[in-house]
């Protein structure tokens, strides 16, 4: 694990991945700015409307306001985690020839079913979120919610995109997938950290690399 978590930090730091960052991080900030613009009065009628119960109106009112913009922050992760699992093969495969010579390409992600996954793990992320998000103010249990929440989001989309390009075995495949909260939980911490947060995906990405291609070269 240890070692696994080092590569990942040499590689999140090399030209081709801080560029291949930019790019993702100018995309969802786009796509983010289109979808709130769109849908911001909605969500701030549904936000008031949600925090009704609170007797006070004054916190009513600093409620909605905080919780509109952890909603915008939120969005925007989970756009640069769509975004990041629609743009990132080349770069895997970079990596891999790079620490992994003698392991082959193997395949592909289907492009439909990657953007599929994406999107159903970022709606259950959502709609877990909006209906659950008081647990964010409760001390300690709160931060362990978020991070547990991001680990949904990008859990399966990452596993997917590598074990595709390295393993042709479905089953080994969701195999993996079962054991992987806790890396997802390790790379969502970087969301907590302002700047570094657009590096999480892909950070995320890179970890699940190294850590299913050291176990196939061996």
């Amino acid at each position: 694990m240890t070692k696994t978590i080092s590569k990942s930090f040499k590689d999140i730091l090399s030209p081709i991945v801080l560029f291949f960052v930019f790019k993702v991080t100018l995309i969802s900030l786009v796509i983010t700015a289109i979808l709130l613009w769109g849908i911001k009065d909605n969500l701030n009628s549904f936000i008031i409307s949600y925090l009704s119960w609170i007797p006070w109106e004054w916190l009513q009112t600093t409620g909605a306001s905080v919780a509109l913009i952890v909603i915008a922050y939120m969005v925007f992760i989970m756009m640069i985690s769509v975004v990041t699992s629609f743009m990132v093969e080349p770069l895997l495969i970079k990596l891999a020839q790079k620490h992994y010579p003698s392991v082959k390409v193997l395949g592909a992600p289907n492009v439909t079913t990657s953007l599929v996954l994406s999107l159903k793990s970022a709606l259950i992320f959502f709609a877990i979120f909006l209906f659950t998000f008081p647990v964010m103010f409760i001390p300690l249990v709160g931060a362990v919610y978020i991070l547990w929440l991001w680990s949904i989001l990008i859990k399966k989309p990452t596993i997917y995109d590598v074990s595709s390009l390295f393993i042709e075995n479905k089953k080994e495949i969701d195999a993996k997938t079962k054991k992987s909260t806790i890396l997802a939980m390790i790379a969502a911490g970087f969301n907590y950290i302002p700047l570094l947060n657009i590096f999480s995906a892909v950070f995320a990405q890179i970890l699940f690399l190294h850590k299913i291609l050291e176990k196939e070269e061996n």
